[in-house]
């Protein structure tokens, strides 16, 4: 790490696509806050490119709580965007920071007196209150994103659908979404699946699984073919988004794509799209383990009518023209 003689911002989030959408509110009120200083975010090296686009400086490769590179030295100030504590805000002590910031625990001595942790809160505002409460303002509206310089869209104006999750319990079926997309492409809607190297084999399932025939719209499975630029082009300029509780969810919300979210174990108060925008969030008031091996019953409980009649709802004639392709 190096800032060219400026003193060191630090934060600490490493953690995944929707963790770091989540975090930029709370990433622009510390660029402002410190303007003159090297701010640098503890996180995985894939997010680069869309840190710096809300003042990040450099990002210092990071996975979870394992030790933080190059045991940075000289940290004026060190920001604990990842959790409550213990763990993480033991991992910022080591580096000896002039000022802290972060969740008070009683097991870290030097968090005394910081804020207190709200269980149940939006995790936005969760970060811009930690901030807001240590003296630092922020705006938990602050969650656009510009598209990353020179990046082109897969394609415009199809839909995405991303049929994967980091744990199974947040999956919804694919042959769920088999049927979603075999709607999609019958009422001449272009569809990209989207998901990483590990998910394309679930994404061509669910192509196999919509046996598609006379379909008007092209399907394409892109998973594992595009990097973080190019998919934040490729939401950026899509029709809409339809997702289970993941990543690319938060990115729909940063470019104010119409989106379906479909939610499990976790409910959209805690990690939902903004209620002001053109999205939908559908959940059937369960709560459970997000990270769990196995579909969560609530998730279970979504069927394919329930996501079509939102669908529908939030795009209308636009994106399903025919009254027998919303009640397929």
């Amino acid at each position: 790490m190096s800032g060219g003689g400026r003193p060191t911002l630090l934060v600490l989030r490493a953690l995944g696509l929707g963790d770091l959408c989540t975090a930029v509110p709370a990433l622009r009120a510390l660029r402002r806050a410190h303007p003159d200083h090297h701010l640098v975010l503890a996180a995985p090296a894939w997010q680069e490119p869309l840190a710096r686009l809300v003042g990040v400086d450099e990002v210092a490769d990071t996975h979870g709580l394992e030790t933080l590179p190059h045991r940075p030295e000289g940290i004026d100030v060190a920001v604990n965007l990842h959790g409550r504590g213990p763990q993480s805000s033991r991992l910022l002590t080591e580096v000896r920071p002039g000022r802290l910031v972060a969740f008070a625990h009683p097991e870290v001595a030097e968090t005394a007196g910081g804020p207190r942790w709200r269980e149940e809160e939006h995790e936005v505002q969760r970060w811009c209150g930690l901030l807001t409460e240590s003296g630092i303002p922020a705006d938990p509206t602050e969650l656009a994103l510009p598209v990353p310089p020179a990046a082109e869209p897969w394609r415009r104006d199809a839909v995405v659908v991303h049929a994967g999750a980091a744990s199974p319990a947040r999956q919804w079926p694919a042959d769920r979404f088999a049927r979603v997309v075999r709607v999609l492409s019958e009422c001449g809607q272009d569809v990209l699946l989207t998901g990483g190297r590990a998910e394309r084999a679930r994404c061509e399932e669910v192509v196999r699984l919509a046996h598609l025939r006379d379909e008007r719209g092209s399907v394409e499975v892109v998973a594992g073919r595009t990097d973080l630029p190019t998919l934040a082009a490729t939401v950026a300029a899509a029709r809409a988004v339809i997702c289970g509780d993941t990543g690319i969810a938060h990115l729909a919300s940063a470019y104010r794509t119409p989106s379906v979210v479909l939610f499990g174990p976790t409910p959209p108060r805690w990690w939902g799209p903004p209620t002001d925008g053109p999205h939908r969030g559908l959940w059937t008031g369960r709560t459970g383990d997000p990270h769990g091996q196995r579909l969560d019953p609530g998730l279970a409980e979504i069927g394919v009518p329930e996501g079509l009649d939102e669908i529908g709802s939030l795009l209308g004639p636009v994106l399903l023209a025919e009254e027998r392709c919303v009640r397929a």
